[in-house]
């Protein structure tokens, strides 16, 4: 067994959780190093099972206490105390109504990437009529409404 090996049992071995065994057994009694790391470990073991933490004051919750009352009661820095929530809670708003308008600015605009041609000419008026499609689609409607009515009119003199 190398000492790397030793080393992770050694925590257990400290412990007591699981006997040692005979190759454990027999690199302790080679090994000076490990076998002293052992018995430093069980001795800072067993120091610390007698250790006790110290008891607080008993009178520390009441100077606690008075201690948080003092420092609440105090009297706040002046003006900028009251205005400072307020203002804090408007710069943020104003921030985020800001931010928001920033970010859906950018998915408003459409790049297709296409080159504006002068109004007039042939690529200037298909570009319009890409854009008005749908305005456009709805004259076709008005028209058939009107077409429709003349002939109810013709149909009902």
């Amino acid at each position: 067994m190398t000492c790397k090996e030793f080393g992770e049992l050694m925590p257990d071995l400290t412990l007591g959780l699981s006997p040692p065994s005979s190759a454990a057994g027999e690199h302790l009694l080679s090994c000076a190093s490990c076998a002293r790391k052992l018995d430093e470990i069980r001795k800072t073991m067993s120091l610390l099972d007698e250790w006790q933490a110290p008891e607080p004051s008993a009178y520390f919750d009441t100077r606690l206490q008075a201690r948080l009352r003092e420092e609440k009661a105090k009297a706040p820095a002046g003006w900028l105390v009251w205005i400072r929530r307020p203002a804090i809670a408007l710069v943020a708003t104003i921030l985020l109504a800001v931010g928001v308008t920033m970010f859906r600015g950018d998915f408003n605009k459409k790049d297709s990437g296409q080159i504006a041609a002068l109004p007039g000419t042939a690529v200037g008026d298909l570009q319009q009529l890409d854009k008005n499609h749908d305005l456009y689609s709805d004259f076709d409607v008005l028209d058939d409404l009107a077409a429709q009515q003349q002939e109810d009119q013709t149909a009902n003199p």
